[in-house]
């Protein structure tokens, strides 16, 4: 079941993928096109402190999921959001109108972690779940299929085109909905 169009502020919509495909990017941009608050989970649990232990192995925090869906809930209930993060299965269906799954070309993907100086064992990690199309599979099984929306981010033209799809989706939407 899709989410409930009664969100007085607009469509609240998650742009999911693996670390390094253009999340940020893409998030910031349509944010400024579309008049959509833009909340990065990351920056989220680290202003929260919504962890619970670090992972050693995988050189990242565990996160409080209740106490971070419990934060996000009260942010996202009134519509009008773009929700950033590298996983999907952990936000209830009900909060989104629509899902982005950003997927980059393993190449390019590579490159991109080596900037962000990722250790081996992340790389390979990272780039393992984009061969594999785990985050995209993810959404698939925990939304609603026609919410679900692969998007090639490759390139700045890429982006570009994203940027300009969602924005025009997000005013459509607004449209159908009665929100200004």
């Amino acid at each position: 079941m899709a989410a409930s169009t009664t969100r007085v502020r607009g469509p609240n919509i998650l742009v999911t993928g693996t670390p390094g495909v253009g999340k940020s990017t893409l998030c910031s941009e349509v944010s400024q096109r579309s008049g959509l608050e833009w909340i990065n989970v990351g920056e989220v649990a680290k202003e929260g402190q919504f962890y619970d232990g670090y992972d050693e192995e995988l050189e990242c925090h565990n996160l409080d999921e209740d106490r971070l869906l419990d934060e996000l809930e009260e942010r996202l209930k009134n519509g009008g959001v773009i929700l950033e993060y590298h996983a999907c299965e952990l936000f209830p269906e009900r909060w989104f109108d629509a899902v982005f799954v950003l997927r980059t070309d393993n190449k390019m993907l590579y490159d991109r972690l080596i900037q962000r100086g990722y250790s081996a064992k992340k790389m390979e990690m990272n780039m393992e779940c984009e061969i594999m199309q785990s985050i995209l599979d993810e959404a698939k099984e925990s939304y609603a299929h026609e919410i679900v929306h692969e998007l090639s981010s490759n390139t700045p033209d890429d982006m570009e085109s994203n940027a300009e799809r969602i924005a025009m989706w997000v005013e459509l939407w607004k449209h159908d909905n009665g929100v200004e």
